[in-house]
């Protein structure tokens, strides 16, 4: 069971909520990063999943601003949803425009929602600005949208756009402006550091300020421009604020907003405040994160970071031999948390570096058979991951490539299919350039020849590879290349240079990498690529028999 340690925790017991509603905001905010693009299914499937982890309120969009979000907000009502509430984004009418002529406002009523974020302006220096309005006609627009909202049955939600800024400014002002959003109804204040440039000191300074001067709960919505969206949050909650927005993996404008992925289990996990309606236990709650974060940077059609806190694929990956030694006793001697409560896991890292504590941790990690640093399988091992280490093979990002050299020195390899001979053609022109790849495999006592067309020669190969494999192996049509990298692991400008190449692979569930080095830029290729397949092929069987 997940014990919240203390480590500080009772010094703050009288200011900390016992729970925080979650707003994300990643399809609305999310949506506005640079070179990010959600097709209608994928913001189905974000929605669907944010709600199956227990989030309180998405998010959708801006109906008065982006017609296609009217769309969304029709498919959303085909699905029932157990735990989030829809909510829509607004910003106060314009000016010179009474409220029930504003077209922006009247579509936020047509997509049905119940629940509407409305934001405006508390920097005074923007009244004028960016609005061109005077700060009172500014607290008239709020006055107007609120109690608009409010006579057509919605709740609102209020988020006052570069509050911090404004409250440094002019601090009388920014505040009357939340304190008339409050008294017009609005549920819930939410403070933005709409330009992210706050820092955690500034934060709770604010917060504890302004909590005495209004009367609903008190949220944030912070911008990671300086790198404290995460930080800010966090101090607003230590704070007294008890409503918080977020965007899966940081997603927004510029450097993006605070990250769901890291606010959640810092608040659950860290500080035992319950952000989340499910009702699962704490140790099971935080479990989809990581398939989550997966998931939407699949629909957003960017490359994962790996190094993300919690959800990373190398958040808990160990490279040193001291650490690795450490946590084969103690998980907690380098990590702060079980990567399994954030649907994580643990990686142990081999390279030419590493000694027998890590040969045996990965062994064990990988096959799941326990060895002593002495024994002489180990030692075979390490003098072969060193062999590998001095043909340039890089093998600490290179997972897959690790897992086939020890199931053969295990004696659990077993031959699937064998390359037995490979020819690649390129052929180009001033219009245009074609490849094409030739390959022999022997599948089952079968030998299969099979060519291809690609747009170069690796990919040729590939399609080859994958037509001579289909019939016995059906399963590799799941297994697609999602990274192709060739390295000069010299400085040299020979073209007859040593090249390593690295190749990574999904199947959708999973991520490995391959690699392998030669003088032939298509060779080392093929050698990746057929580590990749095999690697797929030899993991699935030896899950399958192990039931």
């Amino acid at each position: 069971m997940h014990k919240v340690e203390d480590k500080g925790r009772s010094l703050l017991l009288d200011s900390l909520p016992t729970e925080v509603e979650v707003l994300d905001s990643t399809l609305r905010e999310g949506s506005q990063a640079r070179g990010i693009s959600f097709t209608l299914k994928s913001k189905i499937r974000i929605v669907l999943e944010l709600d199956k982890i227990g989030v309180h309120i998405i998010e959708l969009g801006w109906p008065g601003s982006t017609p296609k979000d009217i769309e969304l907000f029709k498919a959303v009502k085909e699905y029932e949803l157990v735990n989030a509430r829809i909510a829509a984004f607004s910003s106060t009418r314009k000016k010179d425009f009474s409220v029930d002529k504003d077209p922006s406002l009247n579509a936020v009523l047509d997509s049905g929602s119940d629940l509407v974020v409305v934001f405006g302006k508390s920097w005074k220096k923007q009244c004028k600005t960016i609005l061109n309005v005077s700060p009172e006609e500014n607290m008239n627009m709020i006055s107007d949208t609120i109690t608009f909202f409010r006579d057509h049955g919605l709740e609102v939600i209020y988020d006052a756009e570069h509050f911090f800024d404004g409250y440094f400014e002019d601090q009388e002002y920014a505040v009357q402006t939340i304190k008339m959003a409050d008294n017009c109804g609005a549920s819930r204040i939410v403070l933005a550091d709409t330009n992210g440039g706050m820092l955690p000191h500034q934060i709770m300074m604010v917060v504890r300020n302004v909590l005495p001067c209004i009367k609903k709960p008190l949220g944030v919505h912070m911008h990671n421009d300086s790198g404290n969206a995460v930080a800010n949050t966090i101090m607003a909650v230590l704070s007294g604020a008890s409503h918080v927005q977020v965007t899966i993996n940081g997603l927004g404008e510029r450097t993006g907003n605070a990250d769901l992925c890291q606010v959640l289990p810092n608040l659950e996990l860290k500080l035992g405040i319950r952000a989340l309606k499910s009702k699962l236990p704490i140790e099971q709650r935080l479990r989809g994160l990581c398939y989550l974060s997966n998931m939407v940077y699949e629909a957003a059609g960017i490359p994962r970071n790996p190094y993300q806190p919690y959800v990373g694929e190398y958040a808990f990956a160990h490279k040193a031999g001291v650490h690795i030694d450490a946590i084969t006793k103690n998980y907690g001697a380098y990590e702060h948390i079980e990567p399994e409560l954030v649907g994580n896991k643990r990686m142990i890292t081999v390279s030419d570096l590493s000694g027998r504590s890590t040969i045996v941790a990965k062994i064990a990690n990988e096959l799941g058979v326990s060895l002593d640093k002495k024994e002489e399988i180990v030692g075979s091992l390490l003098s072969e991951v060193k062999k590998m280490g001095l043909k340039d093979l890089e093998l600490d990002n290179a997972d897959a490539t690790v897992y086939l050299t020890f199931l053969k020195h295990f004696n659990l390899y077993r031959e699937l299919f064998e390359v037995t001979e490979w020819m690649t053609v390129a052929e180009g022109c001033v219009d245009a350039s074609r490849a094409y790849g030739l390959i022999r495999v022997k599948v089952r006592g079968e030998t299969q020849v099979e060519g291809s067309e690609g747009v170069g020669p690796v990919n040729a190969i590939d399609l080859a590879l994958r037509k001579a494999l289909m019939k016995n192996y059906p399963e590799l049509n799941r297994v697609r290349l999602t990274d192709y990298k060739v390295i000069l692991p010299e400085i040299s400008r020979d073209t007859a240079s040593i090249v390593r190449v690295f190749i990574e692979f999904t199947d959708n569930d999973n991520v490995w990498r391959t690699t392998a080095t030669s003088t032939n830029l298509v060779e080392a290729s093929v050698s990746a690529l057929v580590q990749g397949l095999d690697y797929y092929l030899q993991r699935s069987r030896i899950k399958a028999n192990n039931g």
